[in-house]
Formats: C-alpha cells, sequence, structure tokens
C-alpha cells in the first residue's frame, strides 16, 4: 500500500471559507480538496436541495423524446421499457415503467437474458417487441452503440427513445431520442448521471408536462439512490442530492421491494455503504444467476407479502452467487499461477465454464491480489465474452479501444467494460493488451494507494469533528469518506484477530495520554504482529460509529497500519 498525502490547498482560500462557515482551518481544508471553496458551495453540499436539480429540458433531445411518449399514449399505443441486466438497468427499468403505468396501462418491460442475449439491446428483444405490437421502446442503461438494433427496429416501425450513460461512438443510433449527457453536442449542466439517473430525468420532464412538482416524484428517488451507489458515479451535483434524498426514501418510506430486502437488516438508519453491500448485491444477484425480470418484479411490486417472496428467492440467488465467486477466483488465481503471469501488467484469464453472472466480481477479486487491470472471459454461445475491471487512475475502456481490431463488441467506462470477441482472436487480444497496458500505465497505478485527507491527533477527534464528517455524506467517488494518518500510535493490549479465518483485526488504541478508541480493520489479520508489545506504529483510518443493540459509539476503521 502506498499512502499519499494530499497536497494541502490555497492558505487563503482554506481561511476565506473557514471565517465564512465559522469551522476549523482543518475542516475547511477538507472542504477545499473537495472543491468546495465559497459559502454558496459549502450550503449547496450541506444543505442538498431539490431545488438544485436541472431542468430536464436542458438535456439534448427531452423535448423529442417527451413529445414521442406522449403521442404513443395519446394513440394507444403499446410501450417496452428496456433495460440492462444489472442494478443500474433493473432500478432504471422498474422507475420509467412503474411511473407511466401510473396513469397508462399500455406499459411493459424487458430486461435482456444475459446469457441468451448478452448486454445491451438485443435483436431478440426487438423481435418480442415486433411479435407483440409494441411500436416504442424506451431503452434505459444501453443502446448508445446499438446503431443496427435501432435501425432493425425502424424496419419492423418502431421507434427508439435511448437513455443512456454510456459513452457514445462516433455515430448516434437514429432513434427518435437520444438522451445522453456524455454526447458532444448535449451542453446539460451535470454529465455524471448514472442511466437509472436518466430515466429519472425523463420521468420528471413527462411530470412536468402533467403539472407534477419534485415533490410528486420523491417516491422514486430510492430506486434512483440504489443505481447511484451500484454504479460507482462521482457523489457531486445532481447526484449528491438525489442520493442524498433517495437515502431518506429508503429510511423511511421504501418501497415493498427494497423494505422486504432490509426487513432483516438490524441498523436502525441506512447510509449509502449499507445501499453498496445490502441492497445492491441481491439486486444485482438476480440478474447474475436467474434473470433480471426477477429484480423488476421485486422493485415493481406493490404488495409487500408478494415482494417478501420475492426477495426470500433472491436472498438464495445471492447465497448462489457468492458460492461460486468464490470458487471461480480460486481457479482464477490458480490459473495465473500456473500461466507464470504473476508479474505481468494485466490480468487476463479465461474458463469456458465460468459462470458469465460473475465474471465481473471475479475480476474485481483479483485486483485485490494482482493489482491491474483485469479481464475474467468465459465462453458465451460460440464467442469468448468478458468483464474488465481497472485500477484507480487507469482508463481501460481507452486500453480496450486500443485493442479494438481483435474484439466483437465493447463498450462501459474508464473502470468497468465488457466486451465479446471470437475464439481465434482471445490470444492475439490477450497479448494487444498485455502490451497497451505495458506502454500506457504509470508504474505507481500498479501499486494500491491510499489517500490520506490530512495528519491528525487523536485529541483532534471531538465530538463536533464527528458530527460535521457525518454531514459530509452520502460518499462515493469525488466525495470519499476522509481518511486520516495519526502516528506514534500504541495499542493497550486488547489486540485480537477476528473473523473465521484470523482475517480481520481489532485492537483498542492510545496516542500519548489520549483516552483510548476501538480500531478495526477488515482484512488486516495479518498485521497484528506490527501492534504487539507497546511497540508504536502509524495507522491510516476513517472515523467510524459502531451500532451494537442499539448503542452507538465511536470506532476507527482502520485501512492499512505500519
Amino acid at each position: 500500500m502506498r499512502w499519499t498525502l494530499k497536497s494541502k490547498p490555497s492558505e487563503d482560500t482554506v481561511k476565506h471559507l473557514a471565517q465564512a462557515l465559522n469551522v476549523e482551518d482543518f475542516v475547511a481544508t477538507l472542504l477545499v480538496q473537495r472543491g468546495i471553496e465559497t459559502f454558496e458551495d459549502a450550503k449547496r453540499f450541506f444543505r442538498p436541495s431539490l431545488d438544485d436539480l436541472h431542468d430536464p429540458y436542458l438535456m439534448k433531445d427531452m423535448e423529442k423524446a417527451v413529445e414521442r411518449i406522449e403521442n404513443a399514449i395519446e394513440n394507444q399505443e403499446n410501450i417496452l421499457v428496456f433495460g440492462d441486466y444489472d442494478v443500474d438497468g433493473t432500478t432504471a427499468v422498474s422507475l420509467v415503467s412503474s411511473y407511466l403505468r401510473s396513469y397508462y396501462p399500455n406499459v411493459a418491460t424487458y430486461i435482456p437474458d444475459r446469457y441468451d442475449e448478452g448486454y445491451g439491446i438485443s435483436f431478440k428483444g426487438i423481435d418480442f417487441a415486433d411479435d407483440n405490437g409494441f411500436s416504442l421502446i424506451i431503452a434505459l442503461d444501453c443502446g448508445i452503440k446499438s446503431i443496427d438494433h435501432v435501425a432493425y427496429a425502424k424496419e419492423r416501425n418502431i421507434d427508439f427513445i435511448i437513455c443512456d450513460h454510456h459513452r457514445p461512438g462516433k455515430n448516434l443510433p437514429e432513434a427518435v431520442a437520444v438522451l445522453d449527457p456524455k454526447r458532444d453536442d448535449c451542453t446539460y449542466p451535470y454529465d455524471e448521471l448514472c442511466g437509472c439517473g436518466i430515466g429519472f430525468k425523463l420521468i420528471q420532464a413527462l411530470g412536468q408536462n402533467r403539472e407534477e412538482t419534485i415533490e410528486d416524484l420523491f417516491p422514486y428517488l430510492d430506486l434512483v439512490a440504489a443505481a447511484i451507489a451500484a454504479d460507482i458515479v462521482p457523489m457531486t451535483g445532481e447526484n449528491r442530492v438525489l442520493a442524498y434524498f433517495g437515502l431518506q426514501v429508503i429510511n423511511s418510506e421504501p418501497r415493498p421491494g427494497i423494505k422486504a430486502l432490509i426487513h432483516q437488516v438490524k441498523k436502525q438508519t441506512l447510509d449509502i455503504t449499507d445501499v453498496v453491500y445490502i441492497i445492491a448485491p441481491r439486486i444485482n444477484a438476480a440478474g447474475r444467476i436467474k434473470h433480471g425480470n426477477h429484480a423488476v418484479e421485486l422493485l415493481t411490486e406493490f404488495d409487500f407479502e408478494q415482494a417478501q417472496q420475492f426477495a426470500s428467492e433472491i436472498e438464495k440467488y445471492n447465497s448462489d452467487r457468492k458460492e461460486l465467486d468464490k470458487q471461480i477466483t480460486k481457479e482464477a488465481l490458480s490459473q495465473i499461477e500456473n500461466n507464470k503471469e504473476k508479474e505481468r501488467f494485466t490480468s487476463v484469464v479465461f474458463q469456458e465454464d465460468w459462470h458469465k453472472g460473475v465474471i465481473g466480481i471475479v475480476a474485481s477479486r483479483l485486483i485485490e491480489t494482482y493489482y491491474r487491470p483485469t479481464l475474467v472471459f468465459t465462453k458465451s454461445g460460440d464467442k469468448y465474452a468478458a468483464s474488465a475491471r481497472s485500477v484507480k487512475g487507469f482508463d481501460v475502456y481507452n486500453a480496450l479501444e486500443a485493442c479494438a481490431e481483435h474484439l466483437e463488441q465493447f463498450g462501459g467506462h474508464m473502470y468497468a467494460a465488457g466486451m465479446t470477441l471470437k475464439e481465434e482472436n482471445y490470444q492475439l487480444f490477450k497479448d494487444a493488451f498485455e502490451k497497451e497496458v505495458e506502454k500506457t500505465i504509470h508504474p505507481d497505478m500498479l501499486t494500491p494507494e491510499i489517500s490520506v485527507d490530512a495528519e491528525i491527533n487523536f485529541t483532534d477527534i471531538t465530538p463536533k469533528l464527528t458530527r460535521i464528517l457525518k454531514q459530509f455524506e452520502p460518499f462515493g467517488p469525488q466525495n470519499m469518506t476522509p481518511v486520516f494518518l495519526t502516528k506514534n500510535v500504541k495499542d493497550t493490549g486488547y489486540g485480537k484477530p477476528m473473523g473465521q479465518e484470523d482475517e480481520h483485526l481489532k485492537l483498542f488504541v492510545k496516542q500519548n495520554n489520549s483516552e483510548g478508541i476501538a480500531a478495526i480493520g477488515f482484512g488486516l489479520g495479518k498485521k497484528l504482529e506490527t501492534t504487539k508489545n507497546g511497540q508504536p506504529f502509524e495507522m491510516v483510518y476513517s472515523i467510524d460509529e459502531n451500532e451494537w443493540k442499539g448503542n452507538v459509539s465511536l470506532q476507527l476503521r482502520l485501512r492499512d497500519i505500519k
């Protein structure tokens, strides 16, 4: 692990902000590091408001999209809401379909089969629309590169509205409307929305036509918050506002499907981390193990008992998913070792019987061992399909683009992507990808980095600081949980390993004459030796709370010690 202390921002900016907010320079520094430099910035940060959401009609093609939907309703057309099988896609489909059904009945949903159809818009889905009399398809979280599919639909008199957030190719599909803030010709003020976020802007625009206010759309924000958390988009601008209010819905009046998923959770109030680790994997498990339709059924069900039944089925899928990813990770690590590929710049592995639904998770697991851009391939029909994951700072999408001659198709983001190729091109691609990464990656990127906000002493950790840091939530990319460095720390003798295989570490730490503080480090069990015999050490950590049987106490979440 590399510990990197963030550079200190301009002293004048910090002083000015500290005076404007009446806070310590230390807190002002944390804010400036997050791009918050003025009183107005801070007001928007600490007091998110639905008034800060942009007018949806600022998005290119929004008027065309709304007009086409209103015409479909007027003419009693059948509308098919189509989306990807992951959390972002299934929440987006659930959101748009349930909103439209609230005042128009001729609406159905379609999630492609991960194994039979693969990612994105499929010819099979368009044939389903044609066979069943659908004349309009609203595609969510996919479609920005589906030029051939949209043309195929057009031949069958089926119109498309595309709502996507992935990077477009050189040409756009000839859809009625293409809603994507990443379009070069789109001047929408915020381009980091997830697919469900684009779906929300669409229903916001439809709602304005029906004289609905943003408050009328409040109940849909639990879905948007789940998508923002799962898709790991920046927690800035509109995403922060939508996640902030979405968490309020999750904690007060979630839809029956989400209520059923969190029914067994003992925590009083869920934060964004709970959404990432409790809600998102369960929604995802349906599409990974069975079919994404199960997630949409759960999220659009309004009878709680029925939702509980759906949730218990999804719980089983999630257990199966855990077993599979554990087993496949083990096999993939063995493959890297057996092929003598431990020293490469990339990890590219393949086995034809690996479950396609978990290869993305396995890619993330491999990065935990070999920190480098990683692709996990399996067989899908007569092609090889892969999920890619990247390391901090390295754009895997650009690397794939450089090797595109060997690929059938690919798409995604800087840190996560998917692709397919022909069997005979696998080794050619693997070699080309290794060369491209070796050529373009900075050596520092191959060592995991902990970015440290500031060095502090335990005496700086006051109830006031803890209260202020709570208001930094929700956390996510570009607004990560603040991480602190403290030196000359000693364990008071209560240090011990935890977990089934002693993989975690529990400490009770002091610095000089400070009061003792409980600390827990997940995955740091092997570091126990560093803390023994009263020897001093340094630690990086975030300030956390431990909730146990209704009691809340201060706890430090260890990131690393040395």
